[in-house]
């Protein structure tokens, strides 16, 4: 099947303003929709439409292809069809053919699964249905306020005796997640329900984030649905933990008083953290490109040997290596920026911040939850020595 994915991402949100781009639990709103169409089977390209440069950058490093939406079809009463058909108008012109189906994502579903895409257009197709839609079982009893002012029910007669769940004819709500089209007759019809359409059930919990209280309440479900850590696949054991300094021990901000002086922020936990590590035999080190004396008196505080004012890191990196007898799987190197992607790329397990910049996201093995200075080097430690890599 010649199938695509399009995630209408729009920047300037009002009721929670750079949502789509906002780290959730380490990763931005918009990569985890890319995420899960890239890992689903049926699709041959995924894209975002977008008029904010920040979201197509952010989307791009991500993996998908990003379209730059025009300004008439980016305000909020611009519908998501528009967009559609913008994109797949976008997709002919740059010489590929026409795909047979479209899947619409809502990035602001932050539940989408690999599997659900495959199913929702699966099963649109073999029921010869023209278009599909994720949707969860609902049982709730709507009402509305009818013409004489009083309550009416609207999916319950309420006048009648109030029937059992298990007695109630299943009833169903779309999850905003999942839309598949046939796109021939989507063309026609310019509407995503484009004709004989199917619903699919699919699990897990429904929450649109349009707000911060959604999006208080999606981060407190995912922290205690947090999966148990693993050992990552063919590491051994660490050996050596290499850390960048500004936005990684610190979070990335500096003060600067009347004489020039500057101060910044760093995490106790994080001393901690880093002691603990010692405890367990590995080795340490900060190589940063900062010259502010700063750096070697964090570095003295914890007892770890640094190298600052460093351009170009790997090259470092790998002399200190070869002078300690290591081999790239036993260094973990945790950076926030573009400079530190080389570091990163030649560890086999490397970490970054929540707060890090999207190419290092990218980059990472392992993001994490905490931003920098607020306890993302405890948090790293925390991972290694749970998951028996040290020691």
């Amino acid at each position: 099947m010649d199938a695509i994915a399009v995630i209408p991402a729009r920047g300037g949100s009002v009721g929670l303003p750079g949502k789509n781009i906002r780290p959730l639990q380490g990763v931005p709103l918009v990569a985890r929709a890319i995420t899960a169409a890239l890992q689903a089977k049926c699709l041959t390209g995924v894209y975002v439409t977008s008029n904010d440069k920040d979201i197509l950058r952010i989307s791009e490093v991500a993996g998908a292809v990003g379209i730059r939406r025009p300004e008439n079809l980016s305000n909020s009463s611009a519908s998501s069809e528009s967009a559609l058909l913008h994109a797949l108008d976008w997709v002919v012109q740059q010489g590929r053919a026409m795909p047979e189906y479209l899947i619409l994502l809502q990035c602001t579903s932050p539940f989408i699964r690999s599997e659900d895409i495959d199913r929702v257009l699966e099963t649109m197709i073999s029921k010869s249905a023209m278009s599909a839609l994720s949707v969860v079982e609902d049982h709730g009893f709507i009402w509305h306020e009818n013409a004489d002012g009083f309550a009416e029910g609207i999916t319950h007669d309420h006048g009648e005796p109030r029937q059992r769940r298990q007695d109630m004819k299943p009833r169903y709500r779309e999850n905003g997640a999942i839309y598949a089209m046939h796109v021939p007759t989507f063309l026609e019809k310019k509407e995503r329900f484009c004709g004989a359409t199917v619903m699919v059930p699919v699990e897990g919990p429904t929450v649109e984030i349009d707000s911060q209280d959604d999006w208080d309440v999606v981060e407190a479900y995912m922290a205690l649905r947090k999966e148990p850590v693993e050992r990552p696949e063919g590491i051994t054991k660490i050996k050596a933990v290499v850390t960048d300094f500004d936005g990684v021990h610190t979070d990335d901000r500096v003060t600067v008083d009347q004489d020039g002086r500057e101060l910044v922020t760093c995490s106790r936990r994080d001393g901690m953290g880093l002691e603990l590590l010692r405890n367990c035999g590995v080795i340490m080190m900060i190589l940063s490109k900062e010259a502010n004396p700063v750096v070697r008196a964090r570095a003295a505080k914890l007892k770890m040997p640094v190298m600052n004012q460093i351009d170009e890191k790997l090259p470092v990196l790998d002399t200190w290596r070869l002078e300690h007898e290591l081999n790239w799987d036993e260094i973990v190197f945790i950076g926030n920026d573009i400079n530190d992607i080389d570091c990163m790329n030649a560890c086999k397990l490397s970490f970054a911040p929540a707060d890090a910049h999207p190419k290092a996201l990218s980059a990472a093995t392992c993001v994490l939850q905490a931003e920098g200075g607020k306890g993302a080097i405890r948090e790293m430690c925390d991972y290694l020595i749970s998951s028996k890599l040290v020691g």
